[in-house]
């Protein structure tokens, strides 16, 4: 029981934190810096939409005001299967935008697939309908692609709250830990996946994608890696989102992602295989933190199961841990105390990672938010 306690911390403490110190020593050992300089070529935003009234006629202002050449920008936005009045304001903003209007869901997938079938730039944008980003967004990710090495670029998305602040709570952080570990990854070599809210690929590299694929923004570049070409980040490519506000919507958005995280190996299980040259860092970034909270809980019961004081001394701290992680769900107002933030956040991310293990094992889909 000792030994399956200290095995379980050893890989909980690897995947939060162990991968992360590993990739600042193999920065600053081996980097690989990226080439970058104004570059204007032909570019296609593609948007696949479904029922975004409230967000499209801001969006497609928000794309109007990109500090890009007009005359090489090309936007793309596919309907899905639109109830509301999404396909109304696509064909009344004709002169802005190539519109595809699809009559019935084919899901987020395959709505992307037939947008960039209409793209002609050699560089293609993905960006989703409710985030903003910044006007030099796409000159950003753009200068990446002086790099001959460089087949895929992600930009950054910030969470802010409901005043435009950045998120300063447990979630805030969080997000600032995995920005860190993409940033390591992209200095030295390639980051698994990309920010599904804004990134870019040359159009040459893109494969398209098997339709109900939740995650693309991880298939999409795992597949230019395979294909010899590095998936970098880029920080000062923005795009700003909200924090849900509502009870259980960033629960129910880590559910759907880790879900298609499971998905993923059924869709391409080469990624398992040494095909995937990022496999070391696909399993380390992904695939192990699927695997925490089961081993959450195998170290919760060999500490319980194992003898000594110390021992037992851990066992009452997990349980103190999880007491403090309830009472935080249960009263919000005392995840300001950070100690108890820190347990809730982590638990609910845990609970959502169990929770897509469900989903997937009993063969249940959500693509669209």
């Amino acid at each position: 029981m000792k030994l399956l306690f200290w095995i379980c911390f050893a890989l909980i403490g690897y995947a939060y934190v162990g991968y992360a110190c590993w990739l600042l020593v193999l920065a600053r050992v081996r980097s690989r810096p990226i080439l970058k300089k104004q570059l204007r070529p032909n570019v296609s935003i593609v948007m696949a939409v479904r029922n975004e009234e409230a967000n499209l006629p801001a969006k497609i202002e928000n794309l109007r005001l990109l500090d890009y050449p007009r005359d090489r920008l090309q936007i793309v936005i596919a309907s899905d299967g639109s109830t509301d009045r999404t396909a109304t304001i696509l064909r009344e903003r004709a002169a802005d935008v190539v519109s595809i209007i699809l009559d019935e869901s084919k899901g987020k997938a395959g709505a992307l697939n037939e947008a960039v079938r209409l793209a002609t730039g050699e560089i293609l944008v993905f960006l989703d309908a409710r985030q903003t980003v910044e006007r030099d967004a796409v000159s950003e990710l753009v200068s990446c692609f002086a790099d001959p090495d460089v087949g895929a670029v992600s930009g950054e998305l910030l969470l802010e709250t409901a005043s435009g602040a950045p998120s300063g709570d447990a979630l805030g952080m969080y997000w600032k830990i995995e920005k860190t570990t993409r940033k390591l990854e992209s200095a030295t070599g390639s980051v698994v996946g990309v920010t599904g809210a804004i990134y870019a690929i040359r159009r040459d590299l893109y494969k398209e994608i098997p339709l109900g694929t939740i995650l693309d923004d991880v298939f999409v570049p795992m597949n230019v890696a395979r294909m010899g070409k590095r998936v970098v980040f880029q920080p000062s490519a923005i795009a700003r989102d909200r924090l849900f506000s509502e009870k259980g919507k960033e629960f129910s958005r880590k559910v759907r992602t880790l879900t298609g995280n499971y998905q993923l190996l059924r869709l391409a299980p080469w990624l398992l295989s040494p095909l995937n040259p990022l496999l070391f860092r696909f399993i380390s970034h992904k695939l192990l933190r699927l695997l925490v909270p089961l081993l959450l809980l195998l170290m919760l019961a060999a500490s319980a199961i194992a003898t000594g004081p110390f021992y037992r001394a851990i066992f009452w701290l997990q349980v103190l841990f999880y007491v403090s992680a309830a009472f935080g769900t249960l009263s919000p107002a005392a995840k300001k105390f950070k100690p108890i933030g820190i347990a809730s956040t982590f638990v609910m991310l845990n609970a959502a990672a169990a929770l897509a293990f469900y989903n997937f094992a009993a063969g249940r889909k959500k693509v669209w938010l």
